[in-house]
C-alpha cells in the first residue's frame, strides 16, 4: 500500500511538473502459448496478427505473446515458416486467454510423405547463421562509416508522455484546474494506451564526416523544445536525453542503450549469443530481401529480439530491422521497448540509414498501469556521399549553431518537417506555456522542487536550501541549525548572491557564510561553458581529510557516524576563484586563498622541544595561490541548484592542481608546493558491466605541519563513498608523496541473472578495490623534526594518525545493488594497519544508485 501511495503520488508530482479528449475504449487483450500441434513443444518467433490491420507482434522463445489494441477488430492471423496459418475469431473489448496449435505443412514427394520436424537448434550447417555471417563480414562495407565522406539533413524529435492515462488519474481533485490539458490525448503512439504529451524538442541539422583524419561536425539550423526555465536545467535535460538516447549503430559490435550496453546482432560474435531463422523471403520495388529473425540463447543477457531484412545479392547489407528486447532481462523502469530501422537504396552507392525510431514505454513496475512513454524519431535524406569539403569546414566545434537556431517561425518548420506533426504534438507548446502561467502549477512546482532539488522559491528572485542542511548534529556544535539560500536567473543571469548562518547550541558559536559569483560572458553563471570570478567568505567547521561528492558536509543524513570523531576544525577561509572553461570541455582555474585553522574538541595544535615540554599552537595560517586543470573530453552532465551531476561516458577526466603556499604574504607562516594529478577512465564490457578507474598521484614540498599534508579522503559515515575510503578514520594518514588507485566494476546482473530467485529479485553485484601508497619523508615526521606540529593523540595518550611508510592502505567490497532498483549495499573489509586505535576491520554502507 505504502508504494502504491507514492508512485500515484509521482505520477501526479510528474502530471502537474509536464501537463502538456479522448474517447476511451475497451482494449482487446490477447495473450497465450503457440505450440505444435504434435510435439507440445513452444513455437518462438511465431507471427500474429489482427486481420486487416498492421498490429502484430511476435512470440517469445517460450512461445508466449501477449497483443492488444484499442481499434475494432474481430480475428487475428496466426503463422510460421513450416506451419498451416490459423485464423482465430476473438471478441472485441475483453481480455482473453488464447493458446493455439499449429499443424506443420505436409511436404508431398512421390509416395513418400515428409512432416516438419523441429531440430535441436544448432550454428553447424545453418543457412540462417552463413547469412549473417555474410552480413558480418561485409559490415565495414555497408556502414556509412566506410565512404571517405559524407553528409546528409537530419530531423530529430524527442518526447514524453504520460501513458495509459485513465478517467480516474483525469478527475482526480489536483487536476481539477488542468482540464484543458487533456485535449491533447493521443491513441496512436502508443498501441491500446492513450498518452498524454508533456515534453517535445525538434531538431533540424547539417551533418558532414571525414573519414581521415577523422572529423564530423553539427550544425543546428532550428531548434525548438518545451522550456521549464526556473524548475529545469534545460541545457542539462538535453544532453541527459543525448545519454540516454544515443545514436543507435547496428554495424557496431555493442549497443549503449539506456545506459546499458547490449550486443549486437550483426556483432562479430553474434551467432555465439544468438539464434537465427530464416522465416521469409520478400520483394520491395524489385529487390529482394531475406527476412532474418533473431532471438537471444539466454533470456538473461543483454540482447536484442526481432527480425531484419537482408539484401539477396552480394552485399548482404540490412535494409531494415525491427527489434525488442525480452522482458526477462534485468532492466530498470521499461516496460516495453522497440527499435525500428530503415535504411534506403543510394544507386550504385549501398545502402543508408534513413528512419530511425527509438520508443518506450517507462513505469515503476512491469506491471504498473501508468508511466511515462518516450520516443525518439529521427528522418535522414539529401545524402551526399565522397565529396570532400574544404579543410576549414571540418576544424572547430563538433557542434555549431547558426544565428537563428532559435528563431525559426512557424511556417520555416511547417515547410521543412519531414513529416507534420500530430495534433497532440501541435498542443503540447502552447500548453506548457499556457499551464506554466497558472499559480496552482507553479506552487505544486515549489513543493515538486523541494523534495527533489532541496530549494524552495521564495518570489521570483531568492530560493531557500538546501533544506537537506537546514539541521544537523555533530561533537563540536551539537544540535546544529542552519538557514541560507541564494538567489535566482530571475534576479541576474549573471550575478548569483548566496549565504547562510549556522548555530551550534553545543558550542554557542555562530558560522556563517557569504559568496558572489559574476559571469564574464553573456552567458549565466553556471552555464556551460562557464567563465567567472567568485568571491568568498566561509567561518565555519569542518573534519580534516572528508571531502564529499554532490552533497554538502553538514547534511543531516551525515550526522550518524560511526567510532571516534573528535578532530574538528574551526575554518576561516577567504577565497577568490576565476573559472574559464572552455567548448573543448577544457577548464583553467586560479585561485588565491587565505586560510585560518585552529584546532578544536580532540584535535589540537602543539609542538615538544627538545626538553619534551609542549607548547600549544592557537592557529594556523596560510596564504596560497592555485593554478588547475581539468579536461573531460566530450563529458556529459545535468546542471543541479548546487552541483553538477556527471553523465559519465567513455572518455578520460583528467585533472591537475598546483599550490603554492607563500610565507610572509598576508599572515601566511610557511613556505610549500602541493601538486597533484588524476585521471578517471570507465570501461565499458559489455555484457560483463562496466570498470570505473581512477588513479591519482600527489606531492608536497617543503617543510610543513601535517594539516598541509595530504590527508586522504575517509569516511566514518555509514553511506558508501565512491572517492573516499570507507573504512578509514579522520585523519588516520599523513603523506606528503602518495599514488592511490580506485577500481570499480559494477557486474549489472550477468551472475545474479543466472540464478532464479536473484533474478526475480532483480539485484545486480559489483566488487570494488581501493590502494593508497604513500610515503613521509623525514622533514615531515614530528618524530624525527620537532619544530613541526606533533601528531594527534588520543585520550590515552596513543597516537591516532601515521604515515604509510611501511605498506600501503588497502580496503575492498562486494556489493548487491539495484535493491528495491535504488540501493547499494557494500560489504567493505579493510585489509591493512589493522592493529590501529579504533578501527572497523569490517563495515556495511549503502549507497543511493539510480540506474536502468
Amino acid at each position: 500500500m505504502h508504494i502504491r501511495i507514492k508512485t500515484n503520488c509521482l505520477l501526479e508530482c510528474l502530471m502537474l511538473f509536464m501537463l502538456p479528449i479522448y474517447s476511451f475504449g475497451q482494449n482487446t487483450v490477447l495473450k497465450g502459448v503457440v505450440t505444435d500441434s504434435i510435439t507440445k513443444e513452444p513455437l518462438p518467433f511465431v507471427s500474429l496478427v489482427f486481420v486487416n490491420t498492421s498490429i502484430g507482434t511476435l512470440t517469445d522463445f517460450e512461445g508466449k505473446y501477449i497483443l492488444q489494441t484499442a481499434h475494432p477488430i474481430s480475428s487475428l492471423k496466426v503463422s510460421s515458416v513450416g506451419y498451416k496459418s490459423a485464423i482465430i475469431k476473438v471478441e472485441k473489448g475483453k481480455t482473453q486467454v488464447i493458446n493455439v496449435k499449429l499443424v506443420s505443412e505436409a511436404f508431398k514427394l512421390d509416395v513418400v510423405t515428409i512432416k516438419a520436424k523441429r531440430q535441436r537448434y544448432r550454428n553447424q550447417d545453418n543457412p540462417a547463421v552463413e547469412l549473417i555471417k555474410n552480413v558480418i563480414e561485409h559490415k565495414n562495407e555497408n556502414r556509412k562509416e566506410g565512404f571517405d565522406y559524407y553528409e546528409y539533413e537530419k530531423y530529430e524529435k524527442i518526447q514524453f508522455a504520460l501513458s495509459n492515462i485513465n478517467e480516474n488519474f483525469k478527475n482526480k481533485k489536483a487536476f481539477k484546474k488542468f482540464q484543458f490539458v487533456f485535449e491533447n490525448m493521443d491513441s496512436s503512439k502508443l498501441e491500446g494506451k492513450p498518452v498524454l504529451p508533456m515534453y517535445l524538442k525538434e531538431t533540424l541539422s547539417e551533418n558532414w564526416y571525414r573519414k581521415s583524419p577523422k572529423a564530423e561536425k553539427e550544425l543546428i539550423k532550428a531548434d525548438k523544445m518545451v522550456s521549464f526555465d526556473g524548475y529545469v536545467d534545460n541545457s542539462g535535460l538535453n544532453e541527459y536525453l543525448k545519454y540516454l538516447y544515443q545514436n543507435i549503430d547496428i554495424y557496431e559490435s555493442n549497443i549503449t542503450l539506456l545506459t546499458n550496453q547490449f550486443i549486437s546482432p550483426i556483432a562479430s560474435m553474434s551467432p555465439t549469443f544468438y539464434r537465427f531463422y530464416i522465416t521469409d523471403t520478400i520483394t520491395e520495388n524489385l529487390d529482394k530481401y531475406y527476412k532474418l529473425n533473431f532471438y537471444p540463447r539466454s533470456h538473461s543477457d543483454f540482447l536484442f529480439q526481432g527480425f531484419m531484412w537482408i539484401t539477396m545479392d552480394s552485399s548482404y547489407a540490412v535494409k531494415k530491422i525491427d527489434m525488442t528486447v525480452n522482458k526477462d532481462i534485468n532492466l530498470n523502469w521499461v516496460k516495453e521497448l522497440s527499435i525500428k530501422q530503415d535504411f534506403k537504396k543510394i544507386k550504385d552507392q549501398g545502402y543508408v540509414l534513413a528512419f530511425d525510431e527509438f520508443s518506450a514505454d517507462f513505469g515503476m513496475s512491469k506491471n504498473s498501469k501508468m508511466g511515462i512513454f518516450g520516443q525518439r524519431t529521427v528522418f535522414y535524406n539529401n545524402y551526399l556521399l565522397n565529396k570532400e569539403r574544404k579543410s576549414s569546414d571540418y576544424s572547430g566545434d563538433e557542434v555549431m549553431k547558426s544565428d537563428s537556431t532559435d528563431l525559426r517561425s512557424i511556417n520555416y518548420w511547417k515547410v521543412n518537417r519531414p513529416m507534420a506533426l500530430s495534433k497532440s504534438e501541435q498542443g503540447v507548446y502552447k500548453t506548457i506555456d499556457s499551464i506554466q502561467t497558472i499559480p496552482a502549477f507553479r506552487r505544486t512546482m515549489d513543493v515538486v522542487m523541494l523534495l527533489f532539488a532541496g530549494y524552495k522559491n521564495l518570489g521570483p528572485y531568492f530560493e531557500l536550501g538546501p533544506v537537506s542542511t537546514f539541521y544537523s548534529f555533530n561533537p563540536v556544535e551539537g544540535f546544529r541549525l542552519r538557514v541560507g539560500g541564494r538567489t535566482t536567473t530571475q534576479f541576474s543571469k549573471k550575478l548569483n548572491l548566496e549565504s547562510y548562518a549556522a548555530y551550534g547550541f553545543n558550542d554557542e558559536k555562530w558560522k556563517y557564510y557569504i559568496g558572489t559569483t559574476y559571469s564574464l560572458s553573456k552567458r549565466s553563471f553556471n552555464e556551460f561553458p562557464v567563465k567567472s570570478l567568485k568571491a568568498s567568505y566561509q567561518h565555519e567547521t569542518k573534519i580534516p581529510g572528508q571531502e564529499l561528492q554532490f552533497v554538502q558536509e553538514d547534511n543531516f543524513l551525515l550526522s550518524f557516524k560511526r567510532g571516534v570523531n573528535d578532530k574538528w576544525l574551526y575554518n576561516d577561509i577567504y577565497n577568490f576563484e576565476y573559472t574559464n572553461e572552455f567548448k573543448s570541455h577544457l577548464t583553467v582555474g586560479l585561485g588565491y586563498k587565505n586560510w585560518t585553522q585552529q584546532a578544536a574538541v580532540g584535535l589540537h595544535f602543539n609542538t615538544v622541544d627538545y626538553n619534551n615540554a609542549t607548547y600549544d599552537i592557537d592557529q594556523l595560517r596560510t596564504s596560497e595561490i592555485s593554478f588547475s586543470l581539468r579536461w573531460a573530453p566530450n563529458e556529459q552532465f545535468y546542471q543541479g541548484k548546487v552541483y553538477r551531476i556527471p553523465i559519465y561516458n567513455k572518455y578520460p577526466i583528467f585533472t591537475f592542481r598546483f599550490i603554492n603556499g607563500t610565507k610572509g604574504i598576508l599572515g601566511g607562516e610557511y613556505d610549500y608546493q602541493n601538486i597533484s594529478m588524476s585521471v578517471f577512465k570507465r570501461f565499458n564490457w559489455s555484457q560483463l558491466g562496466y570498470t570505473s578507474i581512477l588513479v591519482e598521484v600527489g606531492k608536497v614540498f617543503g617543510t610543513v605541519p601535517f594539516p598541509l599534508l595530504d590527508i586522504p579522503r575517509a569516511n566514518q559515515t555509514y553511506s558508501y563513498q565512491l572517492q573516499s575510503y570507507n573504512l578509514m578514520n579522520f585523519l588516520e594518514f599523513v603523506s606528503d608523496q602518495y599514488v592511490s588507485t580506485y577500481i570499480d566494476h559494477y557486474f549489472n546482473g550477468f551472475f545474479f541473472n543466472k540464478i532464479p530467485l536473484l533474478k526475480k529479485l532483480k539485484w545486480r553485484e559489483a566488487i570494488s578495490l581501493k590502494i593508497l601508497y604513500g610515503s613521509l619523508s623525514s622533514v615531515n615526521d614530528p618524530s624525527k623534526n620537532p619544530e613541526i606540529y606533533v601528531f594527534p593523540v588520543n585520550a590515552d595518550g596513543i597516537t591516532t594518525t601515521y604515515s604509510l611508510n611501511e605498506k600501503p592502505y588497502i580496503e575492498g567490497s562486494v556489493a548487491i545493488a539495484n535493491i528495491f532498483k535504488f540501493f547499494r549495499v557494500d560489504l567493505v573489509k579493510r585489509f591493512s594497519y589493522l592493529d590501529n586505535p579504533d578501527v572497523s576491520q569490517l563495515g556495511v554502507r549503502v549507497r543511493f544508485k539510480f540506474d536502468f
